[in-house]
Protein backbone atom coordinates (compact mmCIF):
# COMPACT_ATOMS: atom_id res chain seq x y z
CA UNK A 1 0.00 0.00 0.00
CA UNK A 2 1.23 3.49 -1.04
CA UNK A 3 0.36 6.92 -0.63
CA UNK A 4 0.62 9.64 -3.88
CA UNK A 5 1.44 12.88 -3.25
CA UNK A 6 2.93 15.88 -5.51
CA UNK A 7 5.33 19.21 -5.21
CA UNK A 8 1.70 21.24 -6.44
CA UNK A 9 -2.01 20.53 -7.87
CA UNK A 10 -2.24 19.65 -11.60
CA UNK A 11 1.57 17.87 -12.36
CA UNK A 12 -0.41 14.39 -12.97
CA UNK A 13 -1.19 12.56 -9.64
CA UNK A 14 -3.75 10.53 -11.12
CA UNK A 15 -2.09 9.60 -14.47
CA UNK A 16 0.69 8.78 -12.37
CA UNK A 17 -1.31 6.46 -9.71
CA UNK A 18 -3.32 5.11 -12.42
CA UNK A 19 0.57 4.28 -13.95
CA UNK A 20 1.20 2.72 -10.13
CA UNK A 21 -1.59 1.09 -9.76
CA UNK A 22 -1.52 -0.80 -12.90
CA UNK A 23 1.89 -1.64 -12.68
CA UNK A 24 1.67 -2.80 -8.72
CA UNK A 25 -1.39 -4.79 -9.62
CA UNK A 26 -3.25 -2.74 -6.78
CA UNK A 27 -6.44 -0.64 -6.46
CA UNK A 28 -6.87 2.59 -6.33
CA UNK A 29 -8.75 5.19 -3.91
CA UNK A 30 -8.92 8.98 -3.32
CA UNK A 31 -10.25 9.96 -0.16
CA UNK A 32 -11.63 12.98 -0.63
CA UNK A 33 -12.27 14.33 -4.42
CA UNK A 34 -13.27 17.80 -4.87
CA UNK A 35 -14.66 19.44 -8.05
CA UNK A 36 -17.06 17.75 -9.82
CA UNK A 37 -15.43 17.23 -13.38
CA UNK A 38 -16.98 15.48 -16.42
CA UNK A 39 -14.95 12.20 -15.21
CA UNK A 40 -13.71 11.90 -11.54
CA UNK A 41 -10.05 10.77 -10.74
CA UNK A 42 -11.86 7.35 -9.77
CA UNK A 43 -13.44 6.95 -12.94
CA UNK A 44 -10.27 8.48 -14.91
CA UNK A 45 -8.27 5.62 -12.94
CA UNK A 46 -10.82 3.16 -14.09
CA UNK A 47 -10.92 4.02 -17.67
CA UNK A 48 -6.93 4.34 -18.07
CA UNK A 49 -5.65 1.21 -16.01
CA UNK A 50 -8.59 -0.67 -15.58
CA UNK A 51 -7.83 -1.32 -12.19
CA UNK A 52 -10.83 -2.32 -9.14
CA UNK A 53 -11.59 1.55 -7.39
CA UNK A 54 -13.23 2.29 -4.38
CA UNK A 55 -15.43 4.84 -3.60
CA UNK A 56 -13.98 8.36 -2.22
CA UNK A 57 -15.07 8.87 1.78
CA UNK A 58 -16.27 12.13 0.25
CA UNK A 59 -17.04 14.05 -3.06
CA UNK A 60 -17.14 17.56 -2.87
CA UNK A 61 -19.03 19.75 -5.39
CA UNK A 62 -16.68 22.60 -4.82
CA UNK A 63 -13.30 22.68 -6.29
CA UNK A 64 -10.93 23.83 -4.60
CA UNK A 65 -8.54 22.32 -1.19
CA UNK A 66 -10.70 19.70 0.70
CA UNK A 67 -10.86 21.68 4.06
CA UNK A 68 -12.64 25.20 2.01
CA UNK A 69 -14.72 22.72 -0.50
CA UNK A 70 -16.31 20.83 2.79
CA UNK A 71 -17.18 24.23 4.46
CA UNK A 72 -18.92 25.65 1.30
CA UNK A 73 -20.48 22.55 0.74
CA UNK A 74 -21.98 22.12 4.27
CA UNK A 75 -19.68 18.64 4.89
CA UNK A 76 -17.97 17.78 7.71
CA UNK A 77 -14.52 15.67 7.09
CA UNK A 78 -14.18 13.57 9.61
CA UNK A 79 -10.59 11.86 9.82
CA UNK A 80 -11.88 8.66 11.25
CA UNK A 81 -14.21 8.02 8.64
CA UNK A 82 -11.00 8.13 6.54
CA UNK A 83 -10.06 4.44 6.78
CA UNK A 84 -8.15 2.35 4.57
CA UNK A 85 -9.26 0.13 2.07
CA UNK A 86 -7.71 -3.59 2.16
CA UNK A 87 -5.11 -4.72 0.30
CA UNK A 88 -2.72 -3.84 -2.03
CA UNK A 89 -4.05 0.23 -2.60
CA UNK A 90 -2.45 3.33 -4.50
CA UNK A 91 -3.97 6.24 -2.09
CA UNK A 92 -4.01 9.57 -4.21
CA UNK A 93 -3.97 12.97 -1.93
CA UNK A 94 -5.07 16.18 -3.48
CA UNK A 95 -2.61 18.90 -4.28
CA UNK A 96 0.71 18.75 -2.17
CA UNK A 97 1.71 17.48 0.81
CA UNK A 98 0.20 20.77 2.80
CA UNK A 99 -3.01 20.88 1.45
CA UNK A 100 -5.48 21.22 4.54
CA UNK A 101 -7.77 18.13 5.36
CA UNK A 102 -10.05 20.09 7.58
CA UNK A 103 -8.90 22.96 9.71
CA UNK A 104 -6.46 21.55 11.97
CA UNK A 105 -5.46 18.19 9.57
CA UNK A 106 -2.96 18.61 6.88
CA UNK A 107 -2.56 15.79 4.02
CA UNK A 108 0.95 15.18 5.37
CA UNK A 109 -0.45 14.68 9.26
CA UNK A 110 -2.77 11.99 7.57
CA UNK A 111 0.14 10.24 6.31
CA UNK A 112 2.19 10.00 8.65
CA UNK A 113 -0.95 8.67 10.81
CA UNK A 114 -1.59 5.94 8.18
CA UNK A 115 2.18 5.19 8.11
CA UNK A 116 2.39 4.50 5.01
CA UNK A 117 5.16 5.08 2.20
CA UNK A 118 4.93 8.04 -0.05
CA UNK A 119 5.51 8.65 -3.94
CA UNK A 120 5.78 12.22 -4.61
CA UNK A 121 4.91 12.90 -7.96
CA UNK A 122 6.87 16.16 -8.90
CA UNK A 123 7.01 18.01 -12.33
CA UNK A 124 9.95 18.74 -14.05
CA UNK A 125 9.59 22.25 -15.29
CA UNK A 126 11.87 25.19 -13.78
CA UNK A 127 11.52 25.48 -9.65
CA UNK A 128 10.96 21.48 -9.10
CA UNK A 129 13.97 21.28 -7.64
CA UNK A 130 13.44 23.49 -4.67
CA UNK A 131 9.59 22.35 -4.28
CA UNK A 132 10.30 19.15 -4.50
CA UNK A 133 12.99 18.68 -1.44
CA UNK A 134 11.02 21.19 0.51
CA UNK A 135 8.25 18.38 -0.04
CA UNK A 136 10.61 15.35 0.99
CA UNK A 137 11.38 17.39 4.25
CA UNK A 138 7.90 18.68 5.23
CA UNK A 139 7.14 14.33 5.10
CA UNK A 140 10.43 13.57 6.81
CA UNK A 141 9.66 16.27 9.46
CA UNK A 142 6.24 13.79 10.48
CA UNK A 143 8.41 10.87 10.11
CA UNK A 144 6.81 9.55 7.04
CA UNK A 145 8.84 7.12 4.64
CA UNK A 146 9.75 9.08 0.81
CA UNK A 147 9.67 5.47 -1.39
CA UNK A 148 10.84 7.78 -4.17
CA UNK A 149 10.22 10.45 -6.88
CA UNK A 150 8.17 9.90 -9.88
CA UNK A 151 8.51 12.77 -12.39
CA UNK A 152 6.18 13.83 -14.56
CA UNK A 153 6.93 16.05 -17.97
CA UNK A 154 9.54 15.96 -20.27
CA UNK A 155 12.84 14.68 -19.42
CA UNK A 156 15.65 17.57 -17.59
CA UNK A 157 18.07 15.62 -16.75
CA UNK A 158 19.99 17.33 -14.31
CA UNK A 159 17.36 18.35 -12.22
CA UNK A 160 15.62 15.13 -12.00
CA UNK A 161 19.10 13.98 -10.42
CA UNK A 162 19.96 17.03 -8.17
CA UNK A 163 16.45 16.28 -6.37
CA UNK A 164 16.88 12.04 -6.06
CA UNK A 165 20.93 12.90 -4.90
CA UNK A 166 20.27 15.86 -2.48
CA UNK A 167 17.24 14.15 -0.66
CA UNK A 168 18.55 10.83 -0.78
CA UNK A 169 15.82 8.90 -2.46
CA UNK A 170 15.16 6.68 -5.34
CA UNK A 171 13.76 7.99 -8.75
CA UNK A 172 11.22 6.09 -10.34
CA UNK A 173 11.28 7.07 -13.59
CA UNK A 174 8.88 10.10 -15.52
CA UNK A 175 6.33 9.76 -17.29
CA UNK A 176 5.94 12.52 -19.93
CA UNK A 177 3.04 14.30 -20.67
CA UNK A 178 1.07 11.63 -22.54
CA UNK A 179 -1.01 13.28 -25.70
CA UNK A 180 -3.40 11.34 -26.20
CA UNK A 181 -3.96 10.02 -22.79
CA UNK A 182 -5.46 6.77 -23.84
CA UNK A 183 -5.08 3.13 -21.95
CA UNK A 184 -2.32 1.99 -24.47
CA UNK A 185 -0.31 5.15 -24.15
CA UNK A 186 -0.62 4.72 -19.82
CA UNK A 187 -0.06 1.25 -20.89
CA UNK A 188 3.11 1.66 -22.27
CA UNK A 189 4.53 4.56 -20.36
CA UNK A 190 3.87 2.84 -17.10
CA UNK A 191 6.28 0.07 -18.29
CA UNK A 192 9.24 2.11 -18.86
CA UNK A 193 8.80 2.95 -14.74
CA UNK A 194 11.52 1.99 -12.78
CA UNK A 195 10.09 0.67 -9.73
CA UNK A 196 11.81 -1.46 -8.49
CA UNK A 197 12.07 -0.37 -4.83
CA UNK A 198 8.40 -0.63 -4.68
CA UNK A 199 8.03 -3.80 -6.51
Amino acid sequence: MIVVTGTDTGIGKTVASAALALRLGASYWKPIQAGREEESDREAVARLAGVQTHPEAYFLETPCSPHRAAEIDGVTIEPACLTLPPGRVVIEGAGGALVPVTRDLLYADLFARWGLPVVVVARTALGTISHSLMTVEVLRARGVTVAGILFSGDEVTDSQRTICDMAAVPALGRLPILDPLTPDTLRTAAAALDLGPLA
